[in-house]
């Protein structure tokens, strides 16, 4: 076979994820023009068109999907020896990262993340995304580096550290009328509450374990995140059952008081996840420690 540039191998890799070129082009900071050049070379090359132009984008042909996993390895195994000769200053380094995160991960780590990354490593840039169905695929795809928060689905074929450990507590008002010191398993179930219906994230195990023990509560309203929920109980008599640290940190900025929840809950843990083909590249070997340190992580395992 005739020369395979290794340029043509990285568009085609992007142009396979992206399902565009001119989005393959800008992760690979190149022009569209030249993506296109690199992709018309790959297709005379193999003799294929390799990606058709549909309402969904562009999509591979049978024969770039049969062939996408073997040049998946050829740039895997080239990142990975390039990596183990890379050394990551963050002072100097100009990178972006791209992480998922629950909505609690987004409240309780970023700003400290943040605060910490303009001080050491100002040319690091963040992309954050919330964890959806997707996920999985995306860390896999290389589409994102990293992955932080309670996420079950991932506990199975990533790296994972575990960050801390977490349990629940009730919010209420600071100035509730009903509700001072402590909380009853009567006011429990007697007062009304905010639900949040968090999908992907686990938080849903509050109710699994409170419907087994025949708990009732009176939900009021549900939300689908965990962004506003502080201010919605600081300015009304509904109660919130959420993760401690979320609380901890809602605390301090709003007129709320964090109680013990009168039934036993379960603790879980909070981990960081990410796909091997990161396992030993230094700028997220970088990352993950950073978090870790902030976070008062454990010694990584593989599970």
């Amino acid at each position: 076979m005739a020369k395979l540039d290794l340029e043509w191998l990285a568009v085609f890799d992007e142009v396979f994820k992206t399902a565009s070129v001119s989005k393959a082009a800008d992760r690979l900071g190149i022009a569209q023009a030249a993506a296109s050049t690199s992709l018309n070379k790959l297709r005379e090359h193999f003799g294929d068109q390799l990606f058709s132009r549909t309402g969904r984008g562009m999509l591979p042909t049978p024969f770039a999907q049969s062939i996408q996993p073997s040049l998946r390895a050829i740039l895997f195994h080239l990142e990975q020896a390039h990596a183990s000769h890379t050394v990551f200053e963050p002072a100097h380094a100009q990178r972006t990262f791209r992480i998922s995160m629950t909505d609690i991960s987004e409240i309780v780590l970023l700003p400290t993340l943040l605060n910490y990354l303009r001080q050491e490593a100002p040319g690091i840039e963040i992309d954050i995304e919330k964890i959806t169905s997707d996920s999985v695929r995306r860390l896999q795809d290389g589409e994102v580096d990293l992955a932080v928060g309670f996420m079950p689905q991932l506990d199975a074929g990533f790296y994972q550290q575990v960050l801390f450990a977490q349990n629940f507590v009730c919010l209420v008002a600071a100035d509730h009328p009903r509700v001072t010191e402590r909380l009853s398993k009567s006011a429990f179930s007697r007062e009304r509450h905010v639900l949040v219906s968090s999908s992907g994230t686990g938080h849903a195990i509050v109710d699994k374990v409170l419907d087994r023990a025949g708990v009732q509560r009176r939900v009021a309203l549900r939300v689908p995140s965990f962004l506003g929920v502080a201010r919605i109980v600081a300015e009304t008599e509904l109660i919130a059952t959420v993760p401690l640290r979320y609380g901890e940190v809602m605390a301090r900025r709003e007129p709320i008081r964090v109680l013990p929840v009168p039934h036993v809950l379960p603790r879980y843990n909070v981990k960081q996840h990410w796909h091997e083909r990161f396992h030993t590249d230094p700028g997220n070997v970088w990352l993950r420690r950073t978090i870790a340190q902030l976070l008062g992580g454990t010694p990584q395992a593989r599970v």
